[in-house]
């Protein structure tokens, strides 16, 4: 143990000649532990709500999505979408056409997007957890074509607005190439029926619930006359599969004729706010910090001014300037650790209170929301980095004024 070190730490823990240096040197550590627990919790508070969100799509959206990268159309024979099937890693896939029609309900046109789905799509997303019907009991996702009858699935908001048991539709789509004819506007329209089966699905996203309906691949080609072509291929990787490794290789067997995106890059606009926010906030907190580790600075030079006949000896000793100086940056990071450490611990204990009772509540009645309390994630790379900020602040901080002080002091 060198004697810098030594010295630190009987300075920390010994009584001092005025006991208000005590005083503020625990309400410096204790400055650094709250900024260092609120960090850790509204990290972790922001990964909660990554990590619902991501859920959420989850069960309509699949873990990789390849999409031509010009055009909205692809033939699903491409051969750059065959060696997809084949590459290491992915288990299932499944064929899936996506456009904009119009249904018309008692005389109410509706704006929607139609999602033709073959027989893989329930196995490639988790589309079976979020399927009700009209008693909103869970059930699973039906056939979507029988005995030349197409079937279609609302989201529950596009439901709602139909009435959930809605019968018969009729659905129109632009034909392909075709101006529309100011005199008879129908004769540019395909026209076809679709019944409902009276249920839904919900995923709890506006995006999904209030405008897209599920039905049969077939029935989505013919509508927009795009046969035997593709708007994306949906892919769900084998247990244990490494999705950027398995991006990648995807990526390779494509090649830039087509777009491959995970789950975040889906939204990629959605989850970037997210992740803005969340460094808005660690930016905020960490000067929050920078201001409580002026106590700090404050006692530690209280600390060197009652310590200066102790200054004095060890100089007579043989001691320079820079190991008095040594002596003082030492007890400013011991307490600059310790209440780094402590804050840590006290944000783990939240988070986990949090995630196992509750204790903050959403507000509003039961079931306003997704979840009743705010969701927590803990990332231990969030910890880390929480760690490293607050510990390169309070030894940064100090520095400079232990060295002025240490060389004036006599």
């Amino acid at each position: 143990m060198s004697l810098s070190f030594f010295m630190a730490r009987r300075y920390l823990f010994s009584k001092k000649s005025h006991s208000a240096i005590n005083i503020i040197s625990g309400i410096s550590a204790l400055g650094i532990a709250v900024s260092t627990m609120a960090l850790v919790c509204v990290l972790s508070v922001f990964n909660g709500f990554r990590d619902l969100i991501g859920s959420l799509y989850s069960t309509f959206d699949p873990q990789i999505e390849v999409a031509p990268t010009k055009g909205k159309f692809v033939p699903s024979a491409d051969g750059a979408l065959q060696r997809v099937r084949s590459v290491e890693g992915v288990a299932v896939v499944s064929e899936t056409l996506e456009e904009d029609a119009l249904i018309l309900y008692k005389g109410n046109p509706l704006v929607v997007t139609v999602k033709g789905v073959d027989e893989n799509f329930r196995s490639v997303t988790g589309v079976d957890s979020i399927i009700y019907n009209k008693d909103n009991a869970h059930t699973t996702l039906p056939e979507l074509s029988a005995a030349g009858v197409n079937y279609a699935v609302p989201g529950y908001g596009l439901a709602a607005r139909m009435g959930l048991d809605f019968g018969h539709l009729q659905i129109c789509a632009p034909r392909r190439g075709e101006r529309i004819n100011m005199a008879n506007p129908a004769e540019s329209f395909n026209v076809d029926d679709i019944f409902s089966q009276g249920v839904f699905f919900q995923v709890n996203q506006k995006r999904y619930d209030e405008a897209y309906l599920l039905t049969s691949l077939e029935f989505a080609r013919n509508l927009f006359e795009q046969k035997d072509k593709i708007s994306a291929l949906e892919v769900r990787l084998k247990p244990g599969a490494d999705v950027e490794n398995v991006k990648q290789r995807i990526r390779q067997a494509v090649g830039k004729a087509y777009t491959v995106r995970d789950k975040t890059e889906q939204h990629q606009d959605m989850f970037r706010v997210m992740e803005i926010e969340k460094i808005v906030a660690f930016s905020f907190l960490t000067f929050i910090l920078l201001i409580a580790c002026f106590n700090l600075i404050g006692s530690v030079s209280m600390l060197i001014i009652d310590k200066r006949d102790n200054v004095s000896t060890l100089r007579s000793l043989g001691m320079d300037d820079r190991a008095v100086a040594r002596v003082f940056l030492i007890e400013s990071r011991l307490i600059t650790l310790l209440g780094t450490v402590t804050g840590i611990v006290l944000g783990l204990l939240v988070c986990y209170l949090q995630q196992t009772f509750g204790l903050l509540r959403l507000g509003g009645d039961e079931g306003n929301f997704i979840v009743n309390a705010y969701p927590v994630s803990i990332h231990w790379a969030d910890v880390l980095l929480v760690f490293a900020t607050v510990v390169a602040v309070g030894f940064v901080t100090v520095w400079y004024p232990v060295r002025y002080l240490s060389r004036r002091i006599s």
